[in-house]
C-alpha cells in the first residue's frame, strides 16, 4: 500500500471530481493515475496561493482503476461527463475522453478542459493522455473549502512531510507513517463530501498551460 501525496494547485472539483458518491481522478496528474494501485491512497493539499498550506483538501481509497473507454461506457458514471448547460457538479464532469475506432483518435468531450470554443485543447489533451487510466473511490473525504489541517507531526516527522512543497507528487513514505497518518483521518474526520471546491464559484476553462 502507498499513499501518494501532491499540491491541488487547481480545486475546481474536476480533478479531482467527488460528486455523486464515487471520487475519481481522470485527468490531470498522470504520474498518480498510471502508477497507483487498487488499495493505495491518494491524498491532495492546499496550496500556499489559497491559504491553505498545510490542510487535506482530500484523500481517496482506490477502490477500481478503469481505463478511458471502460469509465466512458461504464453507467455508473455516465452523469460525469459534463452537460455545459447544467448544474456546476455536471458542467465539471471528468468523463471527458473516449477513443473513436473509426477515426482511430482519441476524443475529448466539450467540458472544462478544452478551448473557449468548446474544442479540443491539445494541451491538457497530451498530458492527460499520457496515462489512458482513471481512479475510482468508494472511501473518500472530500473537505475542498473546508480543508482540514493536518496535525504537525506529519508535517516534520523525521525530515518526512505529508505535504508537497511544490508541483510533483511523492508516494515513498515509510509504511508506519502512512498508517498512523490513516489512522488519524479515520479517527478524526468523517468519510465523503463535507465543502465545496475552493474554486466552484462560477464554470471556466483550463487552457493547460497558465
Amino acid at each position: 500500500m502507498r499513499c501518494y501525496s501532491y499540491i491541488v494547485a487547481r480545486d475546481f472539483g474536476f480533478a479531482p471530481n467527488p460528486f455523486g458518491g464515487y471520487c475519481t481522478l481522470a485527468t490531470c496528474k498522470p504520474g498518480i493515475r498510471e502508477g497507483a494501485q487498487i488499495g493505495d491512497w491518494v491524498l491532495g493539499t492546499g496550496s500556499s496561493k489559497m491559504g491553505l498550506n498545510g490542510k487535506l483538501v482530500f484523500l481517496m481509497h482506490v477502490y477500481e482503476k478503469l481505463e478511458f473507454n471502460d469509465y466512458w461506457n461504464d453507467s455508473r458514471f455516465q452523469y460525469k461527463k459534463p452537460v455545459l448547460n447544467g448544474s456546476l457538479k455536471q458542467m465539471y464532469g471528468d468523463n471527458i475522453y473516449y477513443f473513436d475506432k473509426i477515426t482511430n483518435v482519441w476524443l475529448q468531450t466539450d467540458s472544462h478542459h478544452s478551448n473557449q470554443d468548446g474544442s479540443p485543447n491539445k494541451y491538457n489533451m497530451n498530458r492527460d493522455l499520457k496515462s489512458y487510466h482513471v481512479l475510482v473511490s468508494k472511501e473518500f473525504y472530500y473537505f475542498g473549502k473546508s480543508a482540514k489541517l493536518i496535525p504537525k507531526s506529519f508535517r516534520n516527522n523525521n525530515g518526512f512531510n505529508i505535504c508537497m512543497s511544490r508541483q510533483g507528487y511523492r508516494y515513498n513514505f515509510p509504511e508506519d507513517f502512512v498508517d498512523d497518518f490513516l489512522q488519524w483521518v479515520k479517527g478524526s474526520l468523517e468519510k465523503g463530501y463535507h465543502g465545496n471546491p475552493n474554486q466552484f464559484d462560477k464554470f471556466e476553462r483550463y487552457d493547460g498551460v497558465s
